[in-house]
């Protein structure tokens, strides 16, 4: 049976501390935890704020080098953003695993780009995107040669600043690729504070127990020692410290939902 994937970090590389702090923690709980695939996210550039005089990140050049500082420090896994097709190649010379954004899912000189690299895919999927469009998305990857595939569920667009998650997208999605659960971005209200995006922490834990209970490949989630004072995402990151009780839980859980997940009723 494959590891179930667990992507992790913070939002932003808005710093060489904060993101060396949380990979050394996400490694120690790679020990703790072998039944997983730990994969650490940062991003270096965060190029759909609400606002122009938002934080973006550290950029291309210094989010590289701290992504693999972390790699070789820490033996994980690693993973980015790509906004452009330029960025792809020297991005997949240090990440195992490049993301797609949402709002650029459908961008398919990006995605043709991204297939080309070798490396896996993690398409987030567009807030705007029904489950069953997100075959197409697959579709171009596969011509582009792209041999493994995530789909990342993040959320549809629920009336203004807020998103909902529509379980069901979960099994209609895993008919075309491995399906990952975005359980931080699923909590936000884009652009809902007032030139920046708002959220709900609380109903974090909540929503990421449905996804696992419901069958998924992963989780995906922010993660940050003090999320009050990240610049980018403030309101949806867990607490560091909160992660091993989020990991105890799927543990605990993954065994029982495997055993029932191929199981229909009519």
């Amino acid at each position: 049976m494959e590891k179930f994937l667990i992507i992790a970090g913070p939002c932003a590389l808005e710093n060489e501390e904060v993101p060396l702090e949380v990979a050394q923690r996400l490694a120690e709980l790679q020990r703790e935890y072998p039944q997983f695939e730990f994969v650490f996210k940062g991003s270096f550039d965060k190029a759909n704020r609400t606002s122009v005089h938002s934080f973006r990140g550290v950029g291309l050049e210094r989010g590289l080098e701290i992504l693999k500082t972390v790699k070789e420090r820490f033996g994980l896994k690693t993973t980015t953003d790509v906004h452009e097709t330029w960025q792809v190649k020297p991005v997949a010379e240090v990440v195992d695993v490049v993301q797609i954004p949402a709002f650029l899912c459908r961008q398919t000189d990006l995605l043709l780009e991204a297939a080309k690299s070798g490396k896996a895919v993690n398409v987030k999927k567009g807030q705007f995107l029904a489950p069953w469009d997100t075959k197409f998305v697959v579709e171009k990857l596969a011509y582009g040669g792209a041999r493994e595939v995530y789909l990342t569920e993040r959320g549809t667009c629920f009336g203004y600043n807020n998103l909902v998650v529509d379980f069901r997208s979960l099994p209609v999605m895993r008919n075309y690729a491995k399906v990952i659960y975005d359980a931080t971005h699923s909590v936000q209200m884009p652009g809902g504070a007032g030139g920046k995006s708002g959220g709900m922490r609380e109903f974090i834990f909540p929503l990421l127990r449905a996804a696992v209970a419901v069958g998924v490949d992963g989780l995906f989630m922010e993660v940050h020692p003090n999320p009050p004072e990240a610049k980018s995402d403030s309101a949806t990151q867990i607490y560091l410290k909160d992660l091993p009780t989020v990991l105890e839980f799927v543990a605990e859980a993954l065994p029982l939902t495997q055993k029932w997940q191929n199981r229909k009723i009519d």
